[in-house]
């Protein structure tokens, strides 16, 4: 060890029983002293190696100076350097300049930067994780009483996982043969999977062929007015997808999906029960409205216990937590897709969901923006399709065409813009019966043909597609059993059970 070194781990040590925290003096002045004798060193390491992730102190301030010449295009060097240090600055005791050619003296080769720098990053991430354990246990023995010890491990798991982040260095260029290949795959999964679909079967064909399937890091918000079936609408895919998923055991041992998914539901309005039941009523034939107050035949009793027998093994996972935050909802989703795979989420609904306290406090666009924003992020961390139901604003309702539109979504500004895929539920029968004239006139007459030409019937509005075409999508709509199901399909189709 040289002097300065010397002089470094001096300045550095603790207490002598202490420990000290992981880190290599050495390596830190080698791959600095790298930088400063060729400059291309840098561009080796800065994808991936920050200031933060050196442990002494002028270490960090040297790299971030280094970096802040390089990037403007002009040459880092010992003489170059020294002038944005104070004159009277010293480093382990040496002047800065003299500091400076010491490391240019000591430096590694160019060809071990890489190997130098990730070494350098792995004890950073060793560092961080001492740090969040040391505040889990302090946290732990002086809790605050506002802070349940739910809220400290879903903070903790945050920070693991944004350590986690952090510590991922595959981003950045790669070649345009690695993009083909991705997309060869895709097509051959397409080509194997139900229908032939490049996303995930929604179960109904119909919507199928315009969207092919939800796909894997998109956002899709589904959005419509109340009482037009929104939630029935996102109730059925969900179960369409769990019960046709099926799985194969990779090469690392954990399980594949090769067709459906592994669904997790946020339901922030209705209660596990309730939603159970909407499923058992869609599933069964028998109306939930019965199911409810337990006026049911013996024949449809049997139709719900053959029901819910097959309904026990699906991979559908409910949250039922009101008034969630979207950093717990972001932790929890984390957390489903390391214990039991996650390929599909859903979330009933966005408006629902509340923003971090600091947002919070500020206006109700921003909450949400912050809300979108960190919902397309997880799609894409997890690589799955986020269905999240909107409301719309009653500007719809004063419009003689109630046929609603991208300008009707509340807050529309960050939904619109975050979202890969909006869709709109509207059915014109719910405007129709609530416009009954008297019996017996000409009017009711006409009334009653416009009830029979619009009765089952639904149209999903696809107002932005960035992968596919927009338009209208028309389904059948069961009102009694929540069921949405092709129009061409279902009269060809035998009971579900």
């Amino acid at each position: 060890m040289d002097q300065a070194a010397l002089r470094l781990s001096e300045l550095d040590a603790t207490e002598p029983m202490a420990r000290a925290a992981p880190h290599n003096v050495e390596q830190e002045q080698e791959l600095l002293g790298a930088i400063l004798v060729n400059n291309e060193t840098f561009d080796r390491v800065s994808d991936f190696l920050e200031a933060g992730h050196f442990y002494i102190a002028a270490h960090q301030e040297i790299y971030t100076k280094a970096g802040q010449l390089i990037r403007a295009g002009k040459v880092a060097s010992p003489v170059t350097l020294k002038t944005f240090f104070a004159q009277e600055t010293k480093i382990a005791d040496l002047p800065v300049l003299q500091y400076l050619f010491r490391l240019a003296a000591n430096a590694t080769s160019i060809i071990n930067a890489e190997d130098y720098g990730r070494a350098l990053r792995d004890l950073a991430t060793r560092r961080n994780l001492i740090t969040i354990g040391e505040d889990m246990v302090n946290i732990a023995y002086d809790a605050p009483i506002e802070m349940p010890p739910t809220s400290q491990i879903e903070d903790a798991e945050r920070r693991l996982y944004e350590l986690a982040e952090k510590g991922q260095s595959n981003s950045g260029f790669g070649t345009f043969s690695d993009a083909l290949t991705e997309a060869i795959e895709m097509a051959a999964a397409a080509y194997q999977r139900d229908g032939h679909l490049s996303g995930i079967s929604t179960g109904i064909s119909d919507l199928d062929k315009v969207m092919g399937g939800l796909q894997r890091s998109d956002l899709i918000v589904l959005a419509g007015r109340p009482g037009m079936g929104k939630s029935a609408l996102a109730t059925n895919i969900a179960f369409n997808m769990a019960r046709a998923h099926r799985s194969t055991q990779g090469a690392d041992g954990r399980k594949v999906t090769t067709n459906g998914a592994v669904v997790g539901f946020y339901s922030l309005e209705m209660s596990s029960e309730q939603l159970a039941t909407r499923i058992l009523a869609e599933q069964s034939g028998v109306p939930s409205s019965e199911i409810r107050r337990g006026s049911i035949t013996e024949n449809q009793f049997q139709k719900l216990a053959v029901a819910s027998q097959e309904m026990q093994s699906i991979p559908l996972y409910l949250d039922q937590t009101g008034g969630i935050s979207i950093a717990q909802l972001v932790a929890r989703a984390r957390r489903m897709k390391r214990q039991y795979g996650l390929d599909m989420l859903v979330i009933d609904y966005l408006q629902l969901v509340t923003g971090s306290s600091k947002r919070a406090n500020e206006n109700r666009v921003q909450e949400i923006t912050e809300i979108t924003t960190s919902l397309k992020a997880l799609a894409k961390e997890l690589s799955v399709p986020i269905l999240a139901l909107s409301q719309l604003s009653r500007g719809v309702e004063s419009r003689e065409d109630k046929r609603p539109m991208l300008s009707d979504l509340r807050e529309s500004g960050s939904i619109e813009q975050d979202a890969d895929v909006v869709l709109f539920v509207y059915r014109e029968k719910y405007y129709v019966q609530n416009k009954k004239p008297a019996e017996g006139t000409e009017d009711f007459f006409k009334w009653q043909a416009d009830m029979e030409r619009v009765h089952g019937k639904a149209e999903v509005i696809i107002g932005k597609q960035r992968h596919g075409p927009t338009g209208t999508v028309e389904l059948r709509f069961d009102e009694e059993v929540t069921r949405f199901s092709s129009i061409a399909d279902e009269s060809r189709l035998p009971d579900h059970y």
